[in-house]
């Protein structure tokens, strides 16, 4: 009876948590809005070189809390040159990057005014 019962809490105690992941799982799709803010977060930054040809643009940035990454002066490869068009150095902006294989892109970039 002892096993019987001592077999019994632990198949309850395993179910448990998977329970309530499950449960967290079906309330995250309550608030769409709030995942997707912290995914669109944008970076400050000080726009210092443009190179439009290699597709690159250096930039003076604060802390990019979605890569851990500390304020510094770093260059970035663009997804899309067409963004360089909008900016030259001296400009202040708000931009989204990503690691890319091991390459640091901006995704997204817009002019501060």
């Amino acid at each position: 009876m002892k096993t019987t019962l001592c077999l019994a809490l632990v198949l309850i105690s395993m179910a448990a948590p998977a329970q309530a992941q499950q449960k967290a799982d079906e309330h995250s799709g309550h608030h769409p809005v709030a995942a997707a803010g912290a995914a669109t977060d944008m970076t400050d930054g000080e726009v210092r070189k443009v190179d439009a040809e290699a597709a690159k643009i250096t930039l003076k940035h604060a802390d990019i809390k979605s890569l851990d990454m500390p304020a510094m002066t770093m260059v970035f490869v663009v997804r899309d040159k067409a963004m360089l068009d909008k900016v030259k150095a001296g400009d202040k902006v708000k931009f989204r990057a990503v690691n890319e294989d091991g390459k640091f892109t901006i995704t997204a970039l817009q002019v501060v005014r």
